[in-house]
């Protein structure tokens, strides 16, 4: 395995830690054109699945089917963190699908933001199924198999109707041999996949790039997906556990996959960052946000400066 140094970490000039990992990009003919690391390394998607992991809910027409509005059907394809809004439309999902809260595997928990968490903690509100971070994914299974007439009580099993046709439908858009994808079982008891990093850019692309997929009512299904996902049309990204990003550019027709070996998810702003200059990506804002999310410099806790984060990768053109 070849990995890169992607961020170097100082305290008072002397490195005091790394971020190694790889970081591949590929063209819309499936083609590696930057590089640093190896390619081909697999790692699990884990969250950055969802989007693939939402097609059958989105073939079914599951939104349409119980009026749902496209910030609740969002929740399909999302992490979300438990706050107000989120609970607000995971509940309405509820509702209007008729799943009760118990049908659902994922353990309950509290948010995991620090203000719905606090004021679940002060008010007395118990841990909830739905507080959990994946409650969203799990629902739209659940929708999927009731609608089909699926069993429900099985819906996270990789055996299950609905979540084999997921696998399928990654597989064809990472254009990977369904037999060869790796699987495990992911935080919330779901099925998640392994590949390599260079077939997750590609099937990223075909989220900005629906055009590329031949299969019209894969094409459908995804360009729902994407509606759901963003309010900026330029860039369609997700992250997972355990430091695998994915993302892919509209306007320039790319897409980049990343994994931080140590599995560290705080550097990422600055990876892509550093990887949005070096290819000269033309929205400046864009990048400057990035960077306003993870500071270069490292402060302590009364907020002095005493270090700081630098990406130090290049990426190889092919």
């Amino acid at each position: 395995m070849k990995f890169s140094t992607l961020v170097e970490e100082f305290r008072g000039g002397v490195l005091e830690n790394i971020h190694a990992g790889i970081v591949c990009g590929v063209n819309d003919r499936g083609e590696v054109i930057y590089s640093s690391g190896d390619e081909m390394h697999i790692a699990f998607l884990r969250s950055a699945a969802k989007p693939f992991q939402a097609i059958p809910v989105a073939r079914e027409k599951i939104d349409e089917k119980f009026g749902l509005t496209s910030r609740e059907a969002a929740l399909f394809t999302a992490s979300h963190r438990g706050e107000v809004y989120h609970v607000e439309a995971l509940e309405s999902l509820l509702a209007k699908t008729g799943i009760n809260e118990e049908e659902l595997l994922t353990n309950p928990t509290y948010p995991l933001n620090e203000e719905p968490k606090f004021a679940c903690l002060t008010q007395g509100v118990s841990k909830r199924r739905l507080f959990h971070n994946c409650s969203g994914k799990h629902l739209g299974f659940l929708a999927l198999s009731k609608e089909r007439g699926y069993s429900t009580h099985d819906y996270y099993e990789m055996d299950h109707p609905a979540q084999q046709e997921a696998l399928t439908a990654f597989a064809e858009l990472a254009e990977y041999p369904e037999e060869q994808i790796q699987l495990g079982v992911d935080g919330c008891g779901f099925p998640v996949f392994a590949l390599p990093l260079k077939h997750l850019a590609i099937s990223y692309l075909k989220l900005a790039c629906p055009d590329l997929i031949e299969d019209e009512e894969m094409q459908a299904a995804v360009v729902k997906i994407t509606g759901w996902m963003t309010e900026n049309p330029d860039i369609i990204a997700k992250g997972g556990a355990m430091g695998v990003y994915g993302f892919a550019l509209k306007k320039e027709r790319i897409s980049f996959s990343l994994k931080v070996i140590d599995g560290s998810e705080q550097v990422w702003p600055l990876i892509i960052a550093s990887i949005l200059t070096q290819i000269k990506y033309e929205n400046q804002e864009t990048i400057q946000r990035l960077h306003d999310l993870v500071p270069t410099e490292i402060k302590n806790d009364n907020q002095l400066v005493v270090g700081e984060k630098r990406a130090v990768f290049t990426l190889e053109p092919r």
